[in-house]
């Protein structure tokens, strides 16, 4: 078969990269193309466009680069046309997907549409929900509730399993006794993974955390940002890893900015406490409280969606203070009873994802919708 894809940032790249593998294996007599990065071009995809070109992240960038944002319409929608696949498989980054979604439905209808992880409507802008079922003839969902979420609007989405989970898995397979080879007691910062996040976050993060005198401080480092980047914030106490796993865990307890990085926590098996800034966080402390009106869910954090109830605190926005995350931190240290909850919470978690392959069970979808 024919295949096309699409995928506009870093982590798209690695989950279509593991798709077109397993793709490959079910099916031998295969042609990959598509819009993505070096992993998957080493899993053996033409690619058009590389994400470098395509990742621009608010309002303000895509603004900037609008040039370049009709650029790569125009190269995906050229690229569809000449490709003609047989299946369109379309990877998050939905404000380019979902159009090129319609575009490929209008021009080419006898093409089967694949949305490979959806675009987390439960959270936000929930209405798109009918534009993707309306669009994609498999929706491959990797959070378990998603089903009984579109199931609520007569409509199919798949579990496939959790990417993040199983790379945990296959991690402490390769690691029987993981270890970052220091024996101190350690306080673990998970900053974030762009220069925006790490900016706004690390100094608070790291006022509540030289507050514990008796604790290590390790700050974890985002793959795309330098370690001079990090410098400015670091004092003499504080140590730089690129190890994450590893750190984390064996820390004691964790501040971690809110995204994946709080499920892969979760995982690991370390207490933490969730935090994140908002832009005019006065103003979105407001929407906190109206809450209802604006978000589809009570929670930001994956961990607390997952478990429907509060399992880690999330201090967001106008809650995001030094004294609040050391109020956390001390509960998480001291109280035994509070910790063995989060972490039993934690378990419970593990299991309503799994570990089989979302990209293998993905592949095999795939291969037999076309038949």
């Amino acid at each position: 078969m024919n295949y096309f894809l699409i995928a506009g940032e870093a982590s798209g790249d690695t989950h279509a990269a593991q798709l077109i593998t397993h793709l490959q294996r079910l099916d031998g007599d295969n042609r990959f193309a598509g819009l993505g990065g070096e992993k998957m071009q080493k899993a053996g995809c033409r690619l058009y466009q590389d994400y470098s070109q395509m990742a621009f992240m608010g309002f303000a960038a895509v603004l900037r680069n609008m040039g370049k944002v009709r650029r790569n319409f125009q190269i995906a929608r050229q690229a569809l046309l000449t490709e003609r696949p047989d299946v369109f498989i379309v990877v998050d980054y939905p404000s380019f997907n979902l159009r090129m979604a319609a575009f490929c439905r209008k021009h080419l209808p006898n093409t089967k549409i694949v949305y490979y992880i959806p675009p987390k409507v439960w959270a936000w802008k929930r209405r798109r929900i009918h534009r993707i079922a309306r669009l994609c003839d498999e929706i491959l969902g990797i959070f378990p509730f998603e089903t009984s979420f579109y199931a609520q609007y007569g409509y199919r989405c798949t579990y496939v399993g959790n990417p993040t989970a199983e790379q945990i898995a296959a991690y402490k397979a390769q690691h029987a006794e993981i270890t970052d080879g220091d024996t101190r007691p350690t306080i673990a910062i998970l900053p974030g993974s762009r220069a925006s996040e790490v900016n706004h976050c690390l100094p608070t993060m790291l006022s509540a955390a030289r507050k514990f005198s008796d604790y290590h401080i390790t700050v974890c480092a985002a793959p795309g940002l330098d370690d001079d980047f990090y410098s400015p914030y670091l004092s003499d106490r504080e140590t730089l890893t690129r190890d994450t796993y590893a750190t984390v865990c064996n820390a004691q307890a964790a501040i971690v900015n809110s995204g994946t990085a709080t499920l892969e926590t979760a995982l690991l098996n370390c207490p933490q406490v969730a935090v994140y800034h908002l832009a005019c966080s006065k103003l979105i402390g407001l929407l906190r409280w109206a809450q209802p009106l604006v978000f589809s869910i009570p929670y930001f954090t994956l961990v607390n969606i997952l478990a429907q109830t509060e399992v880690i605190r999330e201090l967001v926005a106008n809650d995001f203070k030094a004294e609040k995350i050391v109020n956390e931190l001390q509960r998480i240290l001291t109280d035994e009873t509070y910790k063995k909850n989060m972490l039993a919470s934690y378990e419970h978690i593990h299991s309503l994802l799994g570990e089989h392959s979302a990209a293998e069970t993905a592949a095999r979808i795939i291969t037999s919708i076309h038949k």
